[in-house]
């Protein structure tokens, strides 16, 4: 008996070792991924900041329009170059991952070429102060996309340190280039610096990798990922689609004052809703990962990590409740007022939302593309409907309530999904991975 049981403790040894080993693993590429989004968040709250208190609402509200408009081309990129990437590359071997990543970069330095020639177009037929920050923003695409996709590679390969440097890197080269720009005191000068920085970022990401981004082999990339890539490039343009839709139809309806409030009131949960905007890096990564050793664990991580998501949101609204008008004015300026205000609407939006991202991290790990399809597109029109139906009623702050109770209702609607999508995967499930 003693014999057996001493055997049993050296089988059990070993294997309780492993498992420590794996989730120190996953706890380490975790704290890189909120480290990799705090730098981030501090960059974008940094350059709202800084931008909101150096133009004014009005023109802060351009800015702000150039800010969305440039979500959904992020959005197109990641379909098309990234998801498939992290959904299919993660913990692969090197050398697949190599292959893919510089296809897949080049992938998102095409999106940005051909639709900053086309933003380049348009900016120079707008008059005002529009035109030449559309203009601006056609030219800062290409290095803004590249970027956001070595960020994604890095993630998938489990080196999420590298993203965080990449990104400290992004907001070191933010500092000069938005001191000039403040000199020159235009709309159109924020989006450059902005954009410069974020160029020298990509190009120290090439450095990191040591891979070039391979333009050519784009066309083959978005061929063999067709399947996951036109549903999530779906998907996601229906998300930046819609945020575009609600800003340019709340500036249709109550002015574009309005939308530099709503961008105001954005900015103060900044750090949550740039956490959320790009939590497929962290997310997605590991449910794959958990998918591959233990299917049927899939459903509490997504649970925590959606769980986990909607408290902090919830903490963080509180502790902005609490803000002095004094401190608040020092930061935001003008904005301040307006958008403290709708502090609660927003809050419980990006608590809805984060909530369903565990759900949405799931059905991205499963390659359900339909499922997570069908819920972006609910979820979409619930939320042009709910701003846009909210503002006609009870102008901006209608809009922001109307939004939060669209992301609410979406985020159900993940869950169920989810659930429906965990009861028809097989046990013995393993997760497909593609070479080269």
């Amino acid at each position: 008996m003693t014999a057996e049981g001493g055997e049993e403790t050296a089988t059990a040894g070993p294997a309780a070792r492993a498992r420590r080993t794996a989730r120190r693993a996953v706890v380490g590429r975790l704290s890189w991924g909120l480290a990799d989004q705090a730098a981030s968040s501090l960059t974008n709250f940094a350059v709202g900041i800084f931008v909101a208190r150096s133009l004014g609402l009005a023109a802060f509200g351009v800015f702000s329009l150039a800010w969305v408009t440039y979500g959904v081309v992020l959005s197109v990129s990641r379909g098309l170059a990234t998801d498939p990437l992290v959904v299919r590359f993660s913990g692969v071997p090197e050398a697949a991952w190599r292959g893919a990543s510089a296809r897949a970069s080049g992938t998102a330095l095409g999106v940005g070429a051909a639709v900053g020639a086309a933003c380049l177009v348009a900016g120079l037929s707008l008059g005002g102060e529009v035109g030449p920050a559309f203009a601006c923003l056609g030219v800062i695409l290409p290095g803004l996309l590249l970027q956001d996709a070595w960020r994604y590679a890095f993630f998938a390969a489990g080196t999420g340190r590298k993203a965080f440097v990449n990104d400290v890197v992004w907001g070191v080269a933010l500092i000069p280039a938005m001191v000039v720009a403040a000199r020159v005191g235009t709309v159109a000068a924020f989006v450059l610096a902005w954009g410069a920085a974020a160029a020298v970022a990509a190009g120290y990401g090439c450095v990191q990798s040591g891979l070039r981004p391979h333009l050519p082999g784009m066309r083959a990339w978005v061929a063999e990922h067709r399947d996951l890539g036109y549903r999530y490039l779906v998907e996601n343009t229906s998300v930046s689609g819609a945020s575009q839709v609600r800003a340019y139809g709340l500036g249709a309806i109550v002015g574009v004052d309005a939308v530099g409030v709503i961008r105001g009131a954005e900015l103060l949960l900044g750090p949550f809703l740039a956490v959320l905007m790009g939590l497929s890096l962290v997310t997605v990564a590991e449910a794959a990962r958990v998918l591959r050793r233990a299917p049927h664990r899939l459903g509490p991580f997504c649970l925590v990590l959606g769980a986990a998501q909607a408290a902090a949101a919830l903490l963080w609204g509180a502790a902005l409740l609490l803000v002095p008008d004094g401190l608040g004015e020092l930061v935001l300026g003008g904005v301040w007022h307006p958008a403290s205000e709708l502090i609660v609407p927003a809050t419980l939006g990006v608590a809805g939302a984060g909530l369903g991202t565990g759900a949405a991290a799931g059905l991205r790990a499963l390659g359900a593309a339909r499922r997570s399809l069908r819920c972006q597109l609910f979820a979409s029109v619930c939320y042009v409907g709910g701003g846009l139906g909210g503002a006609a009623v009870a102008g901006t702050s209608g809009s922001a309530w109307g939004v939060a109770t669209a992301t609410v209702c979406g985020s159900a609607v993940w869950w169920l999904h989810l659930r429906s999508a965990l009861g028809e995967l097989d046990p013995n499930h393993t997760s497909e991975v593609r070479t080269p």
